[in-house]
């Protein structure tokens, strides 16, 4: 997948599998379908070399940053697609969806800044912590006076190796700018106050275990009112393989604006994309029905 240079092809949905999801109201076997392509398409973009033709000039750390986090998309879309293939770990799919909404957030963030020091914060935010890390291991090896540990080494050269490739020195690092959190970033993309709190602050009961998420994925309560553990059975929710596609194709088409060079290949690749979230929509209006408005406004917009 990594070296194929044909754009990857979209799934054969035949009018009998569409007939079979009508007749079972079920249509999650052919939103997972395009969920994968659409896993597929990050995959392959996260791949396009920063030496292309069509690739304009950028940073190579920045380039690196974008591209790491596109991967990271298309990464953890792969994992919920092996969780989920056979209708279980819901609530495991559930947690990484957070993390992928959280990534398309940040990618476009960095995309529509266009700018140095959006970058040198998102790099900053990571390395301040390895700056402090790096602070207690040198104090415990003064205080200790026998010199560094074997373990102390490696760590040390694990964080340096980090600094040095981000570009920015340990100055820098110190004095950068916090990097704006999740519902800033949201704020300064003009997105309805909806998609925060639907992507962010919802998804994040699935990550830290709050009530909310113990009653939807780890509890039952049976005809006496007892409580007692969810069995094994959690299976993906249909809103999950369309609304986590669309927030990601909405992050790459941002993502190809910033990057490419050439304005036809832009607009082409504008064109697939949206004709691949036509066609989400079109099965998933099927779902939801009138619902489908509230599933627009909660994905990043590219625009």
């Amino acid at each position: 997948m990594a070296e194929s240079t044909e754009f990857p092809s979209p799934p054969l949905i035949t009018e009998a599998q569409l007939q079979q999801c009508r007749a079972s109201g079920d249509f999650c076997p052919i939103l997972f379908e395009w969920y994968k392509h659409v896993a597929v398409i990050a995959n392959f973009l996260a791949c396009v070399r920063q030496d292309s033709p069509t690739v304009r000039e950028i940073a190579h750390p920045h380039y690196a940053a974008l591209i790491g986090l596109l991967n990271r998309c298309a990464r953890l879309m792969h994992s919920n697609v092996v969780l989920s293939h056979e209708g279980l770990f819901g609530e495991t799919t559930a947690i990484l969806d957070r993390c992928i909404f959280e990534t398309c957030v940040r990618l476009v963030w960095l995309c529509r800044q266009r700018s140095t020091e959006a970058f040198s914060r998102y790099f900053a935010e990571g390395l301040k912590t390895e700056l402090v890390l790096k602070a207690q291991i040198n104090a415990n090896i003064t205080a200790r006076g026998t010199g560094e540990l074997e373990i102390e080494q490696s760590m040390l050269g694990s964080i340096e190796r980090c600094i040095q490739t981000s570009g920015l020195t340990e100055a820098q690092i110190k004095e950068s700018k916090k990097l704006p959190d999740l519902a800033t970033m949201i704020e300064n993309l003009k997105q309805d106050r909806l998609m925060y709190i639907v992507g962010q602050k919802l998804g994040s009961h699935h990550v830290h275990g709050t009530w909310p998420s113990l009653l939807f994925h780890y509890l039952d309560r049976d005809e006496n009112g007892t409580w007692h553990p969810r069995d094994h059975n959690c299976p993906t929710h249909v809103h999950q393989y369309a609304v986590v596609p669309l927030v990601v194709l909405s992050a790459v088409k941002v993502f190809v604006e910033f990057v490419f060079d050439q304005a036809d290949e832009i607009a082409a690749f504008h064109g697939v994309a949206e004709s691949i979230e036509q066609k989400i929509l079109a099965i998933y209006y099927e779902t939801v029905g009138t619902d489908l408005e509230f599933a627009k406004e909660i994905r990043p917009s590219s625009g």
